[in-house]
């Protein structure tokens, strides 16, 4: 059980690492230039995070099946847009919803098979 927090730890992760990524672009964006502190800052924390949560994601697979981890993944579809909803106030539709019920229901498939 507690592989499966991990895992769901590290999908939370490659969640935020994007929002991060989306938040160096922006930062970016407004400086005009890598080299500017703030962006480095966002950009290097969010390749941090992903590289961690990479080292994490293989110990993951050294325990489990893949075939049993790797849907868990798709909770990452469902994080990013939330997360970007409430940190960057990116607009959530009515099909996204119905598409996130349908990604859960095949989660729940998935794992439990």
């Amino acid at each position: 059980m507690m592989i499966y927090v991990i895992a769901l730890l590290c999908v939370v992760g490659i969640a935020a690492g994007q929002i991060m990524f989306k938040l160096s672009a922006i930062s970016l964006q407004r400086a005009g230039t890598f080299f500017d502190l703030k962006t480095l800052i966002i950009l290097g924390s969010a390749f941090a995070l992903y590289g961690l949560t990479t080292i994490a994601w293989v110990w993951v697979l050294q325990k489990i099946e893949l075939g049993k981890a790797y849907p868990l993944m798709a909770l990452a579809f469902v994080l990013v847009p939330i997360g970007c909803h409430f940190i960057l106030g990116e607009r959530l539709q009515v099909q996204y919803m119905l598409g996130v019920l349908l990604i859960g229901a095949g989660i729940i498939l998935a794992v439990k098979s």
